[in-house]
């Protein structure tokens, strides 16, 4: 009888820091998973370099997600819309570039000519087709690594 109830307590307990536990969060359907802020070498503009900068997005979800209106800005206001094309299949990666280039299945191309990315710190964030924030993440650049995986 001394061992039941003490068995029942011991389990009441568990289960009460059980539930004392936070609950983890979902990951956000579309999450950035890295920015490379500062392209090797000088920053002189060249295609080649401003293609060296970019932001790499992951699909968490078993569905492939319709990325049109989805966008990507930083800090400051930049900002990128995707187009009416843009199809990012389950547990898939695509890079947006800051240069120009040709668009693919993993990658897309700003088409800017001047840096987005601050080298010293800054935030991108993604937002839905209906504006809401889906993801963000931010830096500060402490020692000289020229990305941050997020």
């Amino acid at each position: 009888m001394r061992l039941a109830s003490t068995l029942a307590a011991l389990l009441a307990a568990g289960a009460t820091l059980g539930a004392a536990l936070p609950a983890q969060a979902a990951a956000p359907a579309l999450q950035i998973v890295k920015i490379y802020y500062d392209s090797p070498g000088a920053d002189r503009r060249s295609n080649a370099s401003l293609n060296a900068e970019y932001v790499t997005l992951l699909n968490t979800t078993r569905k492939a997600i319709d990325l049109e209106g989805w966008s990507v800005r930083d800090k400051t206001g930049y900002t990128y819309e995707f187009g009416a094309d843009a199809v990012l299949g389950p547990k898939k990666r695509i890079t947006l570039r800051t240069g120009q280039g040709s668009d693919g299945t993993s990658s897309v191309f700003w088409n800017r000519k001047q840096y987005v990315w601050n080298n010293d710190q800054d935030t991108a964030y993604v937002r839905n087709a209906t504006g809401k924030l889906v993801d963000s993440c931010s830096y500060k650049a402490a020692s000289r690594s020229a990305y941050v995986t997020c």
